[in-house]
């Protein structure tokens, strides 16, 4: 049950995503509450929230004991490529959301692009790596867009602007070849947090242009309230969900990983309505159920095809 790669259990990693997708859950009720008390923009949002994670992961690096390893001939190339595409795939992800968010409005970003993500995820993982998304698969997806349609768009009108939707198509994008790139490479084996580093280091370099264009520093009349905001997305949401992420999506199949990641939208729903004071309505509660059925489903059929996979292997080796 283990990437012969990484050293990894799939069981562990699914775990991993779990984690990381709850994490991440969290990040818009952090932004929430930051453009309530300050006037900071997506994109300066974005920003900060790579860079904190940037260094919170430095740290983390220079605290750990470091173990030398003879690098093959080409590894330094190769690693550059891995964290360069998967910094500019992160960029195009969270900025062309955040842009999507601005043009068509919240319901509509997040069910398209949390929509085209699994689809165009599935499509990259059969066309790069040979991965059959199977009837499981297929029922669980789409159990999971239902219920993200059902969770999203059940709380009433919305407006829907083509930039908008081209955007968030982008932003899908961005995610699904992030995801697919990380299990591609995940079978070479790596350093998932050194990963992160890369490309925490990548996407705060493309960012901070339009971050500066669009004002870095925001202007608060609770300057301590918003740096408390700032180091938790950078903390938890970020360095702590990314690094859980990458991690978990090196050795889960990418299908797998784009279906669980759609915790997120779980975690937010859960929040609004605990601490941001939404309501809690029916549609809430039924897409909430579609997609942690759906989720659940999934893992566990990920995991008895490890398990099967193992057996395999052993009765080969035998």
């Amino acid at each position: 049950m283990s990437n012969t790669a990484t050293g990894l259990p799939v069981g562990r990693g699914l775990l991993c995503l779990i984690i990381a997708g709850a994490a991440w859950g969290t990040a818009g009720a952090a932004a929430s509450l930051l453009y309530r008390v300050s006037d900071m923009g997506p994109v300066a949002l974005s920003f900060w929230r790579c860079a904190g994670g940037l260094v919170l992961l430095l740290a983390v690096r220079l605290l750990r004991p470091r173990v030398r390893v003879a690098a093959a001939p080409g590894s330094r190339r190769r690693t550059a490529l891995r964290v360069t595409a998967t910094g500019v795939a992160l960029a195009v992800f969270q900025t062309c959301y955040f842009a999507a968010v601005q043009a068509t409005g919240l319901a509509v970003a997040t069910v398209v692009t949390m929509g085209a993500g699994p689809v165009l995820i599935a499509c990259g993982a059969r066309v790069l790596l040979g991965e059959r998304l199977g009837r499981a698969g297929t029922l669980a997806v789409g159990g999971a867009l239902a219920g993200l349609a059902v969770l999203v768009l059940g709380g009433g009108a919305t407006s829907v602007r083509p930039l908008g939707v081209l955007l968030a198509v982008a932003s899908a994008g961005g995610y699904a070849a992030m995801t697919v790139l990380t299990r591609w490479w995940g079978r070479g084996g790596g350093d998932p947090v050194g990963t992160t580093v890369g490309a925490f280091a990548v996407t705060a370099v493309c960012l901070l242009p339009f971050a500066v264009l669009e004002g870095p520093v925001p202007h608060t009349a609770e300057p301590l309230r918003v740096l408390g905001l700032l180091v938790y997305v950078a903390a938890v949401p970020t360095a702590l969900a990314y690094a859980l992420y990458f991690a978990g999506a090196a050795v889960v199949r990418s299908a797998t990983v784009s279906v669980i990641m759609l915790l997120e939208p779980v975690g937010a729903a859960v929040i609004a309505v605990a601490v941001l004071g939404e309501t809690l309505t029916p549609a809430t509660v039924a897409g909430t159920l579609l997609m942690l059925v759906a989720v659940t489903g999934l893992a566990v059929a990920e995991t008895r095809d490890a398990a099967g996979a193992r057996k395999a292997a052993e009765a080969v080796r035998v």
